[in-house]
């Protein structure tokens, strides 16, 4: 029986690869980098509220949106289409309306009215830009760590996870705000 060789250019390119490429999170599980990635999208949605133009800070916070969306899906190899997230994001977001979206939007514009409405947008709409931002994330880990894609994502099926993951976004983004003022 004869012995299995290379042939010699399959050598070659084989030493001068790398023998194991550097991993920037060694030890870190997918679970880990995808609520890093939110964590880090919601300090960025907090700074954009502070932002004192009136619905600059509504388009800065969908920009970071969509780039969490598009991080998500990377880490979770799911085929990012900036189209579908868009129209998924404004699903979401409509589907939550009444809690999300309204009082948003008012502080927002409240921010045109001096001093007491840029007060009161600059306290609020860090908390709600990063409670939306961490009810995104945690609605698309779990989405697409169980398989799902953009083409598959339905907003009503989880209106109710992302309404409970907004409430626990307020305290978390509160929470933030404390730890980055201390």
């Amino acid at each position: 029986m004869a012995a299995h060789t290379t042939p010699p250019e399959e050598m070659t390119a084989e030493a001068t690869e790398p023998t194991s490429q550097p991993n920037p999170t060694p030890d870190v599980s997918e679970h880990e980098v995808a609520d890093r990635l939110v964590r880090n999208h919601v300090l960025g949605a907090m700074g954009v509220g502070l932002i004192p133009f009136p619905i600059t800070d509504i388009v800065g916070l969908a920009a970071i949106q969509l780039n969490l969306l598009r991080k998500l899906a990377k880490l979770y190899h799911v085929p990012f289409r900036k189209g579908a997230a868009r129209n998924i994001l404004s699903s979401l977001l409509l589907s939550t309306f009444p809690v999300v979206v309204t009082p948003a939007i008012a502080f927002s514009i409240a921010k045109a009215v001096p001093i007491f409405g840029q007060t009161a947008g600059v306290l609020t709409l860090p908390v709600l830009g990063g409670a939306s931002t961490y009810a995104l994330g945690k609605v698309f880990i779990q989405h697409f760590a169980s398989g799902g894609t953009f083409l598959t994502f339905d907003p009503e099926q989880v209106k109710d996870y992302y309404q409970r993951m907004f409430d626990e976004g307020k305290s978390v983004a509160s929470d933030m705000s404390s730890d980055t003022s201390s």
